[in-house]
């Protein structure tokens, strides 16, 4: 095994506890209502990816399929979620938003946008934005 170094070691603890505080303060700006940040959650998804079979929103949010039924019953009480059945199997349905649904989601997306440009305005310098827009950069190669 090869030597891991120090700074590696920080870096790597460090961007994990920046990215969970990031993570938990955006949810907690997009929840400032009734729902839950695992609804959110869910909402935000169905947004980004379409309608989804409970059992692949469990397995995208990395819960149990009956946590999830928890958190879609929740969502149907709101009538932000509908179900339909699967055009490609009628066995299965498909959890889609509802137009309130989208409304919703779309919404606490711009809120968490606009929180987040204006904590970097006020908080960092042109310079410093510079700066952590090339450690972004970098970071990218995370995720490829």
């Amino acid at each position: 095994m090869s030597t891991v170094s120090t700074s590696a070691v920080a870096a790597a603890q460090d961007l994990r506890v920046v990215f969970s505080r990031l993570r938990r303060r955006l949810r907690e700006i997009a929840t400032a209502d009734d729902l839950t940040p695992s609804q959110t959650a869910v909402l935000i998804r169905l947004v980004k990816d379409g309608p989804a079979s409970t059992s692949e929103l469990a397995g995208a949010e990395r819960v149990r399929p009956q946590s999830m039924a928890t958190t879609l019953s929740g969502l149907d009480r709101h009538g932000l979620i509908e179900r339909k059945p699967d055009p490609d199997d009628g066995r299965r349905q498909l959890i889609a938003l509802t137009a309130e649904g989208r409304r919703h989601a779309v919404t606490d997306r711009r809120v968490r946008e606009e929180w987040l440009v204006k904590a970097m305005q006020d908080l960092y310098t042109e310079s410093e934005r510079r700066t952590i827009n090339d450690a972004l950069a970098l970071l990218h190669r995370l995720t490829d």
